[in-house]
């Protein structure tokens, strides 16, 4: 087997691309050991002292380092750890729940217009972002702001806020006169 590795804007962050699909749907993000639980991959990466983030996307793994360990040493035992639990054939995750499913809230707004919010999110926002080892999904709509919840890559990115304010408040302000600005929420 042969895993490639791809550096993404995050420093922090190193995207593993097994060459086979890691998720058949909707991905999962992992901030703790605790929540990876349900993951057999997410639980051997966070046995690896300096694991502190664990994204699985459909055909990609991304992890967060802690800031004082060096990909140097952690990448090995990263790439050792995603190999032997692909050989192993144990599942990704134990379940079909993939992801968090935090309530939506919006204002007294069209239901077109949060269809419309979404549909640029996951067509045009979302592609380009998992190229990167994140994911960027949307939360709510509110007093004429979005609230967007970033992850894998994404989550504590220097330029996050450049990619969120410059790329993606700019472009869903010129396509859907409501919005004024975009937030991040955790």
């Amino acid at each position: 087997m042969f895993i490639q590795t791809e550096e993404t804007p995050n420093p922090a962050t190193l995207k593993f691309l097994p060459g086979r699909e890691v998720m058949a749907g909707g991905v999962a993000d992992f901030v703790t050991a605790d929540a990876a639980a349900r993951s057999p991959l997410a639980t051997a990466l966070f046995m690896i002292t300096g694991v502190n983030g664990v994204f699985l996307g459909a055909d990609f793994i991304t992890v967060t380092k802690h800031p004082e360990k060096s990909w140097q040493t952690l990448k090995p035992m990263v790439l050792g750890a995603i190999m032997d639990h692909f050989t192993s054939g144990a599942p990704v995750v134990a379940d079909d729940d993939a992801g968090y499913d935090e309530d939506e809230f919006n204002d007294d707004v069209a239901p077109e217009v949060v269809a419309q919010i979404k549909e640029l999110i996951d067509t045009r926002v979302r592609p380009a972002v998992a190229q990167d080892g994140g994911d960027i999904v949307y939360r709510g709509f509110k007093a004429g702001t979005v609230y967007l919840n970033m992850r894998g890559a994404c989550a504590g990115c220097p330029s996050s806020t450049a990619t969120l304010k410059m790329g993606i408040e700019n472009m869903l302000r010129h396509y859907v006169p409501e919005v004024q600005q975009v937030e991040a929420v955790n």
